[in-house]
């Protein structure tokens, strides 16, 4: 692939994609990696940064949700403003910033100033994920190498959620808390130093001017809307966040209004109408909102029923990694010769099948860790055709101009798939839970006690230690009996779901021939700047 100081037509055409593009993709998917380690870890690093900042409750709340929120609701505005100013350029802004403000949460004096740099981290990183997307289908045009790109791409991104809390102990053992925000800054540099070089910039031809009402609109949908439902998930059904979940809903039908007006929207709807593009998207949505929802009763059930440590309950879920991985990567191969619905649909009802298996899993002395770890490896196997070939069809069915418009939309599905998991799910279980501890608790409890152990499983651990030890045995025998209960009809419900989804999925996708371009896409004018030296 040649280039000129005039500009080269790098990644348009018929070629396929040499030495130059695989190391592109290297820069994009090394930092992909460190950071979803990086947002990971924080997990295991709160206690000792709430115990050394002197931060309460609620600030804890925002020092791990903050992210989240500014991610949501900013990745619509970045996705599509890398479509306009250069997708490099954006990638590599954002690259400053998050490293930068990395380094400001590792070095925070105080709960506000964490909170402050968390902010930041989501903005930037609201930048790093349509744009490394976007770039890939500049560098792999060819369907097949651009589908074995994504897959290495997002075996990166899943991969630190899995490894993160094994690296993180790891650091916390040796460092102090705010070293695991570092991980990502020597990444940040690696991409500012080799990002010039092997990545192409791309900017959309005759791309009109951003419509501040619409990126303010935007926010006043998606930030409002994630915050909602964090809250519900966490605090059950209260009024503050229905409220914000319909204020959110209500500034969404504004903004989608204002799109359809436009000449030149901030996100174009009309890719709605392409129906490989809105099935892969509603598939990923669904299959985030089933199955990775459940990582957080499979985390607590590993951690609060089996008792183990949060190293060794890592280690339970490295299987679920190398299937993510598994899954992932053979996906694209054999989309090649069997049409995308039948490998999709058949991870799906694979994934489903790993769902049921949770609802063997038992609360005492058995077979329930095997079933859990068995099972969990299953949803992230079958999980991962759909991830991987759906982004594919996303990215893929949009014109090259509105590549980061559709990546940031596949990212917000995530995004709000979980979140809505957790609301939803997290609501079944938790009801479900409740109505069976009923009565559990003894009257010798502490009122606080017996409140915090009637509401969640962590309550009842935590009011078990302050009973004698037969009543805190029967306590946590009854609690934990509970939370399995609430954690079978949780996955047994996302199991049937996820079946239908399937059916769907290959009723509505089986025109994707095996390996092919959903549509022609018109070549565009793509720029690529020359290092100076």
């Amino acid at each position: 692939m040649g280039t000129d100081r005039a500009g080269a037509t790098a990644g348009v055409g018929d070629g396929r994609a040499g030495r130059r593009e695989w190391a592109g993709l290297a820069v994009l998917a090394l930092p992909t990696l460190l950071v979803s380690i990086d947002v990971f870890v924080l997990l295991l690093a709160l206690p000792k940064l709430s115990t050394d900042l002197g931060a309460d409750s609620t600030e804890q709340l925002w020092i791990t949700d903050i992210y989240a929120f500014m991610l949501a609701g900013f990745l619509i505005t970045t996705g599509t403003l890398g479509d306009r100013i250069g997708r490099r350029r954006l990638l590599l802004t954002g690259a400053v910033a998050f490293g930068a403000a990395s380094v400001l949460a590792a070095y925070a004096d105080s709960p506000g100033t964490l909170i402050a740099a968390r902010a930041l981290l989501g903005i930037a990183g609201a930048t790093l994920a349509p744009s490394t997307m976007a770039l890939i289908t500049n560098l792999f045009r060819d369907p097949g190498q651009r589908a074995v790109a994504i897959s290495i791409w997002m075996v990166c991104l899943t991969g630190g959620a899995t490894i993160g809390p094994l690296v993180g102990g790891a650091m916390l053992e040796h460092f102090w808390w705010g070293s695991v925000f570092l991980l990502g800054v020597p990444a940040m540099a690696l991409l500012l130093v080799l990002g010039p070089v092997l990545l192409p910039e791309y900017r959309a031809p005759r791309a009109g001017r951003l419509d501040p009402a619409s990126v303010a609109l935007s926010l006043a949908a998606l930030l409002p809307a994630a915050y909602g439902l964090k809250e519900l998930a966490r605090a059950g059904r209260q009024p503050v966040p229905v409220l914000a979940v319909v204020a959110g809903a209500a500034a969404g039908v504004v903004f989608a209004l204002r799109q359809w007006r436009l000449a030149d929207p901030l996100l174009d709807l009309r890719l709605f109408a392409d129906r490989a593009f809105s099935t892969a998207l509603g598939t990923m949505f669904f299959n985030t909102l089933l199955v990775g929802a459940t990582m957080l009763f499979v985390t607590e059930y590993l951690q609060l029923v089996e008792g183990l440590t949060p190293f060794r309950a890592g280690l339970c879920m490295l299987p679920a990694m190398v299937g993510s991985v598994v899954g992932s990567l053979l996906a694209p191969v054999v989309a090649r010769r069997i049409r995308p619905a039948y490998v999709i649909g058949t991870g799906l009802l694979v994934a489903a099948a790993g769902l049921l298996l949770l609802t063997r899993a038992d609360a005492g002395p058995g077979p329930g860790l095997t079933a859990v770890v068995t099972g969990f490896a299953l949803m992230n196997t079958g999980g991962g055709p759909a991830v991987v070939l759906g982004t594919d069809l996303v990215v893929g069915s949009a014109p090259l101009e509105k590549a980061g418009s559709a990546a940031s939309m596949n990212e917000t599905s995530g995004q709000f798939g979980f979140a809505l998991g957790l609301a939803t799910l997290g609501s079944l279980a938790t009801a479900v839970y409740r109505h069976r501890i009923e009565g559990a608790v003894p009257d010798t409890a502490p009122p606080a006690a017996a409140e915090a152990a009637g509401d969640t499983l962590a309550g009842a651990v935590s009011a078990a230690e302050q009973l004698p030890g037969q009543a805190g045995a029967a306590l946590l025998s009854s609690a934990r009996d509970a939370f399995t209960g609430g954690m079978h009809v949780a996955a047994g419900v996302s199991s049937v779901l996820l079946t239908v989804v399937a059916v769907l999925v290959v009723a509505l996708l089986r025109h994707v021939r095996p390996g092919g371009e959903i549509r022609e896409r018109r070549d565009v004018e793509i720029t690529e700047s020359v290092p100076t030296h």
